[in-house]
């Protein structure tokens, strides 16, 4: 008998994979669509989210998650999903970076100087990454 957990685990994994191919596609498009073919910087980089979020359903619902319902609904709640999830990971880096005393360090490692807001950027990413992996294994595409 595998472990409860297993499953669960499992997807998580490849949601972190989707995740690292969601992030190069989104950079991709961006640098595409700026450096090549000269598109405004704004439209570029709205362009290149567009993509990644596109790139992120399509692998969540067929790989991840083999998710078989509605298309439609399961991309209207992915969607409203990561709207929710983005503004918890806003959330989080407004705390911080605003009520903490965090917000305003700097921490020098080596060659490269960190900031408050930095860190806040990377832990408001965690909260964003786990819950937004909940909401789309429990609403999404259960």
């Amino acid at each position: 008998m595998k472990p409860s957990y297993r499953k669960p685990l499992v997807q998580f994994i490849k949601y972190a994979a989707v995740g690292v191919l969601n992030t190069l596609v989104t950079l991709g498009v961006i640098v595409v669509c700026k450096s090549l073919l000269g598109i405004n910087e704004y439209v570029s980089n709205a362009l290149g989210y567009i993509a990644g979020l596109v790139n992120s359903f399509l692998w969540n619902k067929n790989w991840v998650f083999r998710a078989k319902n509605d298309s439609f609904k399961q991309l209207y709640r992915f969607a409203a999903g990561f709207i929710m999830c983005y503004a918890l990971q806003l959330a989080v880096v407004w705390a911080i970076t605003e009520h903490t005393p965090y917000g305003d360090m700097l921490w020098n490692i080596g060659p490269f100087t960190v900031s408050g807001y930095g860190v806040a950027t990377i832990i408001g990413m965690g909260f964003y990454t786990v819950a937004n992996f909940i909401y789309n294994r429990q609403v999404t595409f259960r």
